[in-house]
């Protein structure tokens, strides 16, 4: 018998989209994940025209940047996709992610729907995640927790997640954050991840 490896592993940093209806939980899920081995993840940071909310921190939640900041990036090509989201412009920066898996560290990324999708034709092999509360109600409940919404907003909000709703065979995964059960969530997002550094098929990421 010998010591030889059977099978050599080359395993490469992966790219995981979470994406869903805006209040399913994704900014959550994505920290908590990142929480349980900081080395090993790398969050991406989107930029946005939009003013923070309360108790959001630059840099930590989003890059707040002015509309003609954001404009310089989109002339500059410094964004993997960008899209209007409720009015507000909402952009993925190249760089992080570059310099993230060039570290060799996995990246997570939250992104809405429309931009999963771009995403998608761009980085076809990256892991796409569609996050969903357990019911339509527990989604409404979220939304109005947050009171960052006029009555129109949430009305338009909702709307939009009944239609995008409709996309989940977009994506290669769905996972449930219900109500009191974000671990269990968390659990079923890090068993894709340790799947996908399993396949036999993996191939790098390249943007």
């Amino acid at each position: 018998m010998t010591t030889e490896k059977l099978y050599d592993q080359d395993s490469h940093p992966i790219m995981l989209v979470i994406s869903g209806p805006s209040g399913v939980g994704k900014d959550t899920i994505a920290r908590a994940l990142i929480e349980r081995d900081p080395d090993r993840f790398y969050f991406v940071v989107t930029a946005t025209n939009r003013p923070p909310r309360e108790g959001e921190v630059q840099g930590r939640d989003y890059f707040f940047v002015s509309t003609n900041e954001f404009a310089q990036m989109i002339e500059e090509d410094e964004l993997l996709e960008y899209a209007v989201v409720y009015n507000d412009f909402k952009g993925v920066p190249k760089q992080q992610i570059r310099d993230a898996l060039a570290s060799n560290r996995d990246v997570i990324m939250r992104v809405d729907v429309q931009g999963a999708a771009t995403i998608r034709k761009l980085v076809p092999n990256a892991i796409f995640v569609f996050l969903v509360t357990e019911t339509e109600a527990d989604l409404d409940k979220r939304l109005r927790a947050r009171r960052s919404e006029t009555t129109e907003d949430l009305k338009l909000r909702i709307a939009t997640a009944r239609q995008e709703m409709k996309r989940i065979k977009e994506f290669d995964y769905v996972v449930i954050n219900a109500d009191g059960y974000q671990e269990r969530a968390v659990d079923q997002i890090f068993s894709i991840i340790e799947a996908a550094h399993c396949r036999v098929d993996q191939s790098p990421i390249k943007l």
